[in-house]
This record gives structure tokens, sequence and C-alpha cells, in this order.
């Protein structure tokens, strides 16, 4: 149903600044003839024809489209590039892009976790258009600096960012390890200068650690991102903590804005002893279910934090395990990205990232645009969030959100409820 070569997204932004300065994609065109420009463009226009989910094309003649670009002459692949952009464009959809090659190595370097940059998952506000940060990477220059999910970059180096598209703002951030960009950041009605050291990121998704409470000893798990690498780490937590005879998880995915799609069925795995995961339906109304492994490497009681930068492959999981009433959720409701994204590289070394698909959680709920409102609500002010992150004690009792998920967590333990099957503890 979907197409096997496409490498199977689930993305939040339309590009991360996190700016890798290698690719984890190698080019098709190695030994191979690249294609003319004229033939690139209707290789884009044809992938989008067959897999793009939405069949009226944004209420347009999509053939009468193709003839209008392929009748134009293109005297470079940079012409060539730009028609696509401009073809593209017409979908009105912001999760789907064409990537000139530079701009690909860009896009799929986060994957990898060998990163260079600073550090930023962005967004454009669907609202505002203004050019707006999901979450700074745990560890990054621009985590270290204090920039916070909502933060919109309204300058780099003094250029203004409205109208900038994001491709186009990534490229002003990217830059040489050690080389300094500066952000200009609105936060409500302030604005600041972040000057940033653009850094090599190595990012090792899964954090650990256990903390003693009155219910015993419990394990916490933070997830910041779906990358290759995820699910294997994710398992040696899991792992560790059981050696450690923990009595319960707290699983935080706060501010973390997606990844792969197969990270998080196999981390969903982890976690469930049966069932669905998720369910995609494409275009053709065609249903492709995902379940679960068989094979759970722990029943104890988890809650999992969220809040509104937890998106994508965030709340697949995360719908995936409260719909199961697997586990509990604290926090603030999520993003609300219910939609797939593909990426198929092109001869020349460019791609197109498409969406193919829309997701439901295995009761069916649609979440995009809507998130997933958790089983307890703990909102943070802004003061908190910058006290927390400046003073490091995220994830500690300061932490009111943590704390929360902790005392939830205790009366879980206390209770022996291993799975929450009992519909009174919605």
């Amino acid at each position: 149903m979907f197409k096997q070569k496409f490498i199977v997204k689930i993305e939040i932004a339309a590009m991360a600044a996190i700016l890798a300065v290698t690719s984890i994609y190698a080019s098709k065109a190695l030994g191979i003839t690249q294609p003319s420009p004229q033939k690139l463009v209707d290789e884009v226009w044809q992938i989008l024809d067959k897999n793009y989910v939405d069949v009226s094309f944004n209420h347009q003649d999509w053939q009468a489209i193709r003839q209008q670009y392929l009748s134009r002459s293109y005297s470079s692949k940079k012409e060539a590039y730009g028609a696509i952009q401009e073809m593209v464009g017409k979908l009105g959809d912001r999760y789907t892009e064409f990537f000139d090659p530079q701009e690909f190595k860009a896009l799929n370097s986060d994957l990898s976790g060998n990163l260079s940059g600073v550090g930023l998952e962005l967004a454009e506000n669907e609202k505002t258009k203004a050019l707006t940060v999901i979450a700074p990477i745990e560890g990054t220059p621009a985590f270290k600096a204090g920039i916070l999910p909502n933060d919109v970059i309204v300058q780099i180096n003094g250029q203004m960012t409205r109208g900038m598209k994001i491709e186009d703002a990534v490229k002003r951030i990217l830059g040489p390890v050690g080389s300094k960009v500066v952000l200009t950041i609105q936060r409500g009605s302030q604005s600041q200068n972040f000057n940033l050291t653009r850094a090599n990121i190595a990012i090792h998704p899964v954090t650990y650690n256990t903390q003693t409470t009155d219910a015993g000893k419990i394990g916490y798990i933070r997830l910041p991102e779906f990358t290759e690498t995820a699910p294997a780490e994710m398992r040696q937590a899991i792992q560790a903590l059981e050696k450690q005879q923990v009595q319960g998880y707290v699983l935080d995915l706060r501010s973390d804005p997606g990844g792969l799609l197969d990270a998080s069925l196999q981390i969903a795995s982890m976690w469930l002893k049966e069932g669905a995961i998720v369910s995609l339906v494409n275009r053709d109304k065609v249903k492709e279910n995902y379940n679960a492994s068989g094979h759970p490497l722990t029943n104890k009681p988890l809650v999992i934090l969220v809040d509104k930068g937890s998106a994508s492959a965030s709340e697949i999981l995360s719908g995936a395990l409260q719909d199961d009433h697997r586990a509990r959720l604290v926090g603030t409701r999520t993003f609300g990205k219910g939609l797939v994204q593909a990426v198929e590289p092109l001869d020349d070394g460019s791609a197109l990232k498409l969406t193919i698909a829309k997701y439901y959680t295995p009761k069916g709920r649609d979440i995009n645009h809507v998130g997933i409102a958790p089983d307890i609500t703990v909102e943070l002010s802004e003061a908190q969030q910058k006290a927390l992150l400046q003073n490091r004690t995220v994830a500690t009792l300061a932490d009111p959100q943590y704390a929360s998920a902790v005392a939830d967590l205790s009366k879980l333990i206390q209770s022996g409820d291993n799975h929450l099957s009992l519909q009174g503890d919605k």
C-alpha cells in the first residue's frame, strides 16, 4: 500500500534546525545518469499523483498542473527546483515539501544521532505563520541558552523571518561548528537576543535514572526524539531498571517532536503485551494496522509525561498506551499532528517529502489539530518552565508535572494495578 522505498517518518516540523553536516542517506545518483530538469519535474508530479493523501490535490486540476510545468523549458536544475517547489506549494500542505540535495541532507540528519547545529525543532505556526520553536533538543546550545517551546524566532542574524520559509531559515542558521548565530526571540511581549555557538551534537535519545519514593523505587526514562537508535537505547534502559527492581516507571515525552514511525512501533511493543498501536489510512481509505509484537519488557505501572511539544510519534506512543489503559498521561494536551509523511529520495540527491496517510489511535481517535488530553492536567507557567530549565530541576520533585506523575504512580504501585484496566481510573 505504501511504497517500500519511502523513508517513513512522523514529523512535526517542515525541517529541523538541528543542521547536520553529513547525511545518513547516499545519493542514488552515483553511477547513474542524472535526470534532465524536465524529467525531474515530472518525476515529482508522478510521485504526488500516485501517493499524496488528498485525491483532490487541494481541489485543483492536477493533470492541468502537470501540463503547465512540463510545457516550460528549464535551463538548469536550479530552475527545475524552483518550479517543483512552486508546484508542491499549490497543495497547501506545510508538511509536503521538496528539498534540494543540500536541504535533504539537513532534513534527515537528526535521525542518525550525529548532528551539528544549535538544536531546535521548528515549525510554522498555522495561524500566525510565525517561525516557532516546537522544542529545543536537550543538551544543545539552544537548550542551554534557555530557548523555550513556543518561542517565536523573529530574526536570524538581524534578518527578519516574517514570510521566510523554514528551509530558508535553516540555511541561515546553518554554519561551521564553532561559528556564531544570533537568534532574536519573541516570548510574549518580550524580545531577546540569543547568541548561539554552533556545535557538534551527539544525541543519545534515552536517559534514565531511579528515585526512591514512599511507594518504593521508581524508574525515570526521558525520550527527547524517536531516532534510529532510540529503540535500542529504550530497551537497554528498561532492562537496566528492571535489574534494579523498580516498582514502576515515569516516561517523559515532553517536548518530544517525534521522528521515525518504526521507532514508535518498536518502543510501544516494549510496554504493550498485545493489541493495536496505531492505524494508518491512505487516500484510498485503505487501513493498515500496526500491532504490538507480544513481547513486552515489563508490565509494571507506567505514567507518561506529555505537553504541547509532544507530537507525532510521541502522540502515537502515548495515544496507544492511553487507549489500552496501559499508562496514564500527566501534563498538558499534546500538539495534535495526526498525519504521516514519507520521504522519496530522487536520482540527483534531492528528495520529496509528502503526506501519505492519516493515523488514528487504537480506539479510532483522530488527534490531528486536536491533540491528546492527559488524564491529569498539570499546567506550567512560563516562569516555572524557565526556572526548571535554568536550575536544572526538570524531572525532580521541584518539577510540578513530574511530582504529579510520581504521586500518581505511587498510588498505582500501592494498589498493585499493573494494567490500568479499570474505567474508573480514567
